[in-house]
């Protein structure tokens, strides 16, 4: 009985070190959407696994029994999203608009932060004078107006997205996206674009960046001026502009991949972190281990759509032409649908399951066949173990991984609209028979797995990391403070065509005498600023011609065959990397005072 004391005072003394040495983190994961708190729990538990003390404000429970250094902050009630974007809308026509897709990621946006901030519990944690943290991880998607959590606390930030990359995360980090091989998030483009695409791709681009910048984030600002305002007067602290906090962002951790993702520059503080979401391959419950490991050498295969498109909501039709087809192959079938008085109706090799471990499942070496909706952390899971994959994307960025895990080669798409019982039998079959899709699946996942470092590891690398050097600002480029024109070089272009046009309009009466010489200036000027970019070289040279031509034009008229010579001759030593005019103009000076 002493020893078991003894060791049980031991184990607390650990913990009580472990947590100590941790950070204090609050986690803001305010989005309602069932799959993103699926992965933000993920860190959230190796967070606190770590030691670290996590706060999060969520619009879902915990569930499980939550680690003891895990404190909740319920958004209650939650944002009802399935009212305001209802699935069964979805399955009567998926999204094909581009605006659209914009539209619904901004309305989504706005609506659930304010929410969220107006809420009780959020409100009450506001008000709160009592605590103080390290860092804020906030998930990265259309919440900004919750960065103003980093402002009141005095924390660096740290995001994570859980859809893959968009163009104002180059922004954030201080690079400009390449438009001309860069495809928009919601595009299914290579980096090949054809000239049609590149344009498409430009003008979608543009008026994301137009719209975003002078209609959502001033919606966004308006939403954290409201939310902080007595926290703010309380203080007397002012609040800063959300555009400002975004670019105050040390890290954003991308649940993006090189297989499926095309490649993007990138800069410092941009993390691809896909795949950070799958977890260690756990043993099955009996049930599934059973009907699993009875499957023949025809397999088994897995239809899911995800944790916000439930197929128990799908059209009934619909529903018996999947069943139909279902009874009708050898395979087993294991079909995650919300209502399991389904199994009655359901074909002997059918199995109904109103929760099912995925990426388990999709682990065991009998599945065949992966039917999915087409999110992202489906088909990860399904890259990572080299399943073949038929996708009925719905909306967002489905669509778009579905068109890139065809081009890999080891998937298929149907949409839903479209389901038959021949058109769905036809597809199946032609995915089951044909070994390509097999052996594909399988060379993307050692693609996929072949990594220098688990992303789980990677993001918390990175986290840490921020949090151990206060915002790591070492990271951060100060070109995200520089303007487009400044950032590409155009004020450099802009300044010297002003001083010409200045210079021209002060001694043009004059240039127009010495017009015989200026193709040769001008060939000087365009070498040195394509070669060298010698921005200042090209304005000694012109500012030098001015007095020159005051002062020695008479000499200058009487040896005009040697003006070329002399030009020539400072062009080559400009391209040695001499500098001649200042020895020339001193000589000239002397000779005039001599």
């Amino acid at each position: 009985m002493q020893m078991r004391h003894l060791i049980l005072l031991s184990l607390a003394f650990l913990a009580i070190v472990a947590f100590s040495d941790g950070y204090k983190i609050l986690f803001l994961a305010p989005f309602p959407g069932p799959s993103h708190w699926l992965m933000m729990k993920h860190f959230i538990s190796e967070l606190a696994g770590r030691g670290h003390e996590v706060t999060c404000i969520t619009a879902f429970q915990y569930g499980e029994p939550a680690p003891p250094n895990y404190t909740e902050v319920y958004i209650d009630p939650p944002y009802p999203i399935r009212k305001t974007f209802p699935v069964e809308a979805l399955f009567a026509a998926s999204q094909s608009s581009d605006f659209e897709k914009l539209y619904m990621y901004w309305d989504l946006g706005v609506n659930t932060s304010r929410h969220g901030l107006e809420s009780d519990p959020v409100r009450q944690f506001i008000a709160r004078r009592d605590l103080t943290f390290d860092l804020i991880i906030a998930e990265q998607f259309f919440q900004e107006s919750w960065l103003m959590f980093a402002h009141q606390y005095d924390a660096p930030i740290v995001t994570i997205s859980t859809y893959g990359y968009s163009d104002f995360f180059d922004r954030i980090m201080g690079l400009r996206t390449s438009l001309s091989f860069v495809p928009h998030m919601i595009f299914s483009y290579e980096d090949d674009m054809s000239t049609s695409e590149r344009l498409h791709n430009l003008y979608i681009s543009m008026y994301d960046a137009y719209y975003r910048q002078n209609y959502y984030l001033p919606k966004q600002n308006r939403i954290a001026q409201k939310a902080f305002a007595d926290w703010a007067s309380e203080t007397g602290r002012e609040l800063p502009d959300i555009v400002n906090l975004e670019k105050s962002i040390s890290v954003i951790l991308v649940n993006s991949h090189p297989v499926l993702n095309r490649p993007r520059p990138t800069i410092r503080g941009l993390v691809d972190i896909g795949g950070a979401h799958i977890r260690p391959v756990q043993p099955l419950d009996p049930q599934l281990r059973v009907f699993i490991e009875g499957a023949d050498e025809h397999g088994v295969i897995y239809f899911s759509l995800g944790a916000y498109m439930q197929s128990a909501v799908m059209p009934a039709d619909k529903r018996q032409a999947i069943l139909n087809v279902f009874g009708s192959l050898p395979q087993r079938v294991i079909w995650k649908f919300e209502d399991e008085s389904l199994q009655k109706k359901a074909p002997p090799n059918v199995l109904i399951r109103k929760w099912a471990p995925q990426n388990d499942i999709l682990a065991q070496p009998q599945v065949r066949l992966f039917i999915s909706h087409g999110g992202q952390f489906g088909t990860f899971e399904a890259m990572k173990h080299g399943v073949p994959t038929l996708f009925f994307p719905f909306f967002a960025d489905q669509q778009r991984n579905a068109d890139r895990a065809i081009l890999a080669g080891f998937a298929e798409r149907m949409n839903f609209a479209d389901i038959t019982e021949q058109t769905f039998a036809y597809k199946i079959r032609r995915m089951l028979e044909n070994d390509q899709y097999r052996e594909k699946a399988r060379h993307i996942a050692t693609l996929f797995n072949d990594t220098l470092v688990d992303p789980m590891e990677s993001a918390i690398y990175w986290i840490e990391y921020v949090a151990r050097y206060r915002g790591a600002q070492h990271l951060k480029s100060h070109a995200v403070k520089l303007t487009w024109l400044q950032y590409h070089m155009y004020d450099m272009v802009i300044y010297p065509l002003l001083l010409s046009y200045i210079i021209y309009i002060l001694y043009g009466q004059k240039l127009r005498r010495m017009r015989k010489y200026l193709p040769i200036v001008f060939a000087i000027c365009v070498k040195l600023f394509f070669l060298y970019n010698m921005y200042d070289m090209i304005m000694y040279f012109v500012l030098l011609l001015c007095p020159l031509y005051n002062d020695y034009w008479p000499k200058f008229k009487r040896s005009r065959t040697y003006l070329h010579v002399v030009c020539v001759i400072c062009a080559l030593f400009y391209l040695q990397g001499y500098e001649p005019i200042e020895p020339i103009r001193k000589y000239l000076l002397l000779s005039k005072h001599s």
